[in-house]
């Protein structure tokens, strides 16, 4: 049997579902129908593990799986011996501390002796730590939110994407002391062979990564405008210059940032590009 890398994913919510688009985005065929735990892909080396998303950086610490994607919250909290190998730039949250919305809180100084219910006592811990504040902390596996309500607590720290349900439970994000996103982890020592195939998924992985964020752009404009434009538009090396049938004009193309989409846009317009036309990139080889 050739060799193959295991990857543990978690087998369900937003990273499951981010994790296995990308997957799919990098070409790799597979067939993780409802309840399967392990899938072989059709054409890449790899076979997956749907996992707990708390288990998945002790089993690639194990050896069990030779690499996993989980939030880096996750990786940080439970603490294992991988290596973060990639930032995947998905799944994006915060971990924050929250108090009753009719507190009057003021600065974290005022947490200090307070009660504090948590899933990620090591993250809090650190983090009271580094800013000398005194907490009784309290490990909840579930429903952390509840816990002011109910007297158990004066305060809690826990995952934030949108701050809903921090609202729908009566209270207030103030502190943010953890920003994550998910990550690709490994196995400390893959063989030679496994991280071959690793350093394949995560060019695949990259190049998807840059096509999400560059648009590929073309225009026209009058030759006695080229110098000008392209000084706006510099591409990957240079941008490729057409000539057009109409006498003393060109089309140009290139590829441009997303974050810098809109002032570019602008500037081209003012420098003379008529006709802009801008496409999604699939896949961006560099």
């Amino acid at each position: 049997m050739s060799e193959m890398i295991r990857i543990a994913i978690q087998k369900s919510g937003r990273l499951s579902e981010d994790s296995l688009n990308l997957i799919r985005e990098c070409g790799i065929q597979f067939n993780n129908g409802t309840g399967k735990l392990k899938s072989e892909a059709a054409n890449f080396p790899a076979e997956f593990l749907s996992l707990r998303d708390d288990d998945i950086p002790g089993y690639v610490a194990d050896g069990v799986a030779d690499i996993g994607i989980v939030g880096e919250n996750v990786l940080i909290e439970t603490h294992q011996k991988v290596d973060l190998v990639h930032r995947l730039g998905f799944s994006k949250c915060r971990l924050s501390l929250a108090v009753p919305r009719g507190d009057d809180y003021r600065q974290l100084t005022d947490l200090h002796q307070k009660r504090i219910a948590t899933s990620y006592p090591r993250i809090l811990s650190n983090f009271l730590q580094e800013h000398k504040i005194e907490a009784d902390i309290h490990e909840i596996s579930g429903s952390v939110e509840i816990a002011p309500s109910i007297g158990l607590t004066d305060a809690i720290c826990d995952i934030v994407s949108s701050g809903s349900t921090l609202m729908s439970n009566g209270l207030k994000e103030v502190e943010v002391i953890f920003r994550s996103e998910a990550v690709l982890i490994a196995h400390p020592n893959l063989s030679p062979a496994r991280q071959q195939i690793l350093d394949k998924l995560i060019f695949r992985i990259k190049s998807v990564q840059a096509a999400k964020n560059n648009k590929y752009i073309l225009l026209n404009a009058p030759k006695d405008a080229v110098a000008q434009i392209t000084s706006i538009l510099p591409g990957m090396k240079s941008p490729t210059i057409v000539p057009l049938a109409e006498e003393g004009w060109v089309s140009i193309h290139s590829v441009i940032n997303e974050n810098a989409f809109w002032d570019i846009i602008d500037n081209l317009r003012a420098a003379g590009a008529q006709g802009i036309l801008v496409v999604p990139i699939e896949k961006m080889i560099m």
